[in-house]
């Protein structure tokens, strides 16, 4: 049986299959009377977003979608969407999608009332205070895929369009107010977007479980997130429309997110720089690297991994953990590196130079330096 449950933590989730058909209640419980629904260009025009946009109008909502959102959203698909937003009178945000509608909606929501450039909430020091908090539009998140858990997040990823970096943006207030997590939505996603996306989930886990930073609660959940997306990724990628592994992985995604406020490392550092450049996909970009940091950090991970093997049911301590990486990404027809991912050429000095300077690396378990990063880049071609 699917699972179906309300929860209040990290923020009021209606979890189950169907119930997007909540979406205008939602709203209301938010306070939104004039929704401005955020998504991609690629889901524009699919069924699952025209239901939402159905349910929306049918309660006297509307049906207003702003779609210009790129794959690695920038500052100049926000500048459209907070114009739209503005002119339209809207009052809050519906953001509907994967990882870029989501972050590209809770953007909208932020800036709209705001009257400082985006880079200036950059998630450094307490930059968030800068902004108007009461400004800050309330958002309902609608997550189609499982991956990112951008849904139950307190920030978003922004690429600067000019300079090709991705940053994060951050403030308390854009965690949405409620989440519709509706496994019927993720069922028509292709398989490469499945196993991307789940890898996502799983980098997010892994990274915070291994994360030296004290945070108790975190690492429970990344442990047992670990353990959903073992048991139910494989699933959803042979059986797209196996709905319990689907809501599992919904589920597996939302814990990810919740745990990495302990901390990400070195997979996220690397493949943040290197999707901006060259566009790859998120979460495969991070299925990629992923083995290379396992041995990258195996001084300070041994005995942890060792532990969360144990729990996983993985024989083999370390070696076990790694392996098994390596069969789960080979099952998913994960790139077996960086050149057979399509990136060719690239600019070393440039990667390690913007991996330093991402957020990520404070959190990695072993200290990343120039001469070592560049080591561990290499090792990803």
């Amino acid at each position: 049986m699917t699972p179906t449950a309300n929860w209040s933590y990290p923020t009021a989730i209606r979890f189950g299959a169907g119930r997007i058909a909540e979406l205008a209640d939602a709203c209301t419980a938010a306070h939104i009377t004039r929704p401005l629904l955020v998504t991609d260009k690629g889901l524009a025009n699919l069924p699952i977003t025209r239901t939402a946009l159905d349910v929306m109008d049918s309660a006297g909502l509307g049906r207003a979608m702003f779609y210009e959102v790129d794959p690695n959203p920038t500052e100049v698909n926000l500048a459209a969407g907070v114009e739209m937003f503005r002119n339209g009178g809207h009052d809050g945000v519906i953001a509907f999608g994967g990882g870029s509608g989501l972050d590209l909606g809770k953007m909208v929501a932020f800036m709209a009332g705001q009257d400082r450039p985006v880079w200036d909430f950059e998630d450094v020091g307490d930059w968030w205070r800068r902004a108007d908090a009461d400004a800050i539009a309330p958002i309902i998140a609608v997550p189609t895929t499982a991956g990112t858990g951008s849904e139950v997040g307190r920030a978003s990823v922004l690429t600067n369009s000019e300079t090709h970096e991705k940053k994060i943006i951050f403030h308390p207030r854009i965690l949405p107010a409620v989440v519709i997590a509706d496994p019927e939505l993720t069922v028509g996603m292709p398989r490469a977007i499945t196993a991307g996306t789940g890898m996502d989930a799983f980098a997010h886990c892994l990274e915070a479980y291994c994360s030296p930073h004290y945070h108790p609660m975190s690492q429970g959940i990344a442990l047992e997130g670990l353990r959903l997306v073992k048991e139910n990724l494989p699933a959803a990628f042979s059986d797209g429309t196996d709905l319990t592994a689907r809501a599992e992985m919904m589920s597996a995604a939302m814990m990810g997110a919740t745990a990495f406020q302990k901390g990400l490392g070195a997979i996220h550092a690397l493949s943040h720089p290197i999707g901006a450049v060259y566009n790859t996909h998120h979460g495969t970009t991070n299925a990629v690297v992923m083995q290379p940091v396992l041995r990258f950090n195996r001084p300070a991970v041994e005995d942890r991994l060792a532990k969360a093997a144990a729990y996983l049911g993985i024989k083999g301590g370390y070696d076990g953990f790694y392996d098994y990486v390596g069969q789960l990404t080979d099952r998913l027809g994960i790139p077996e590196n960086l050149t057979e991912l399509g990136v060719t050429d690239p600019d070393i000095d440039a990667l390690v130079a913007s991996a330093l300077s991402d957020p990520s690396t404070g959190g990695n378990p072993v200290e990343m330096t120039a001469q070592n990063t560049r080591a561990l880049l290499l090792e990803c071609f």
